[in-house]
């Protein structure tokens, strides 16, 4: 009689250190190679965005349009008196004034071309408080210019603020409109001043967008220039 004998139970493998090191060392491998193109991409946009594309934009800026690069400043005998694209707040008779602003200080008082608070009055054309504002405005405007002959319309910029409170430009009926005050407050004729206006016109953008204006600091300073001398 044939005895099958049954082959005797294997003692299980001993799980060693090694052996339970090794998923954990293999999980952080492949979690290292997941991270490391991550890095990689962000580290060469962050070369690339941030340091070479800055780099060459300011450097073509500073070859090609410097002016425009360094906020199209405006110098006199070497200083900075100003920006053709901020405008200022113009009081004197002998000047041409810009548009109302409704910009405010940090107290919220009015603060007339305060460039750190750009804003409009937020008012809709309804607005009771903004009907009363332009009628005062209007009144202010002809009593600071009693030479305009009668009937002249009143020009629409010089009693509105813009939306940002600092409008660098005037329409050129807003300038015609100042012309006698200017012109007598200097001594000039009025002929004379409106041809300096006439010189220092700006077109529509590319022929197409917006309306002809004059800039306020720039037909200023031309008069600056001129001197107080009769014509």
């Amino acid at each position: 009689m044939v005895q099958i004998q049954s082959a005797a139970p294997q003692p299980e493998e001993a799980t060693g250190p090694a052996e339970t090191a090794r998923p954990v060392e293999q999980g952080r491998r492949a979690l290292l190679r997941q991270f490391r193109p991550a890095i990689l991409l962000t580290l060469l946009l962050t070369l690339i965005a941030g340091v070479i594309y800055p780099l060459a934009v300011t450097g073509a800026a500073q070859a090609l349009f410097p002016s425009q690069a360094n906020g199209s400043l405006v110098y006199v005998n070497g200083k900075p008196i100003g920006s053709k694209l901020i405008g200022q707040y113009w009081t004197q008779p002998q000047y041409f004034h810009g548009r109302p602003s409704a910009t405010v200080n940090l107290q919220g008082t009015p603060s007339p071309y305060n460039a750190s608070d750009s804003g409009g009055s937020n008012l809709g054309p309804t607005n009771p408080a903004l009907i009363q504002t332009v009628q005062q405005r209007i009144a202010a405007l002809k009593a600071e210019n009693p030479d305009v002959p009668p009937g002249t319309p009143i020009p629409v910029d010089l009693v509105t603020a813009s939306a940002s409170g600092l409008d660098p430009d005037i329409s050129v009926a807003a300038a015609y409109y100042q012309i006698p005050r200017v012109a007598k407050a200097r001594g000039l004729s009025q002929a004379t001043v409106r041809a300096i206006v006439d010189a220092h016109i700006e077109g529509r953008f590319l022929g197409l967008f917006g309306e002809p204006r004059v800039n306020v600091l720039e037909v200023n300073m031309a008069l600056d220039g001129l001197g107080q001398k009769g014509a």
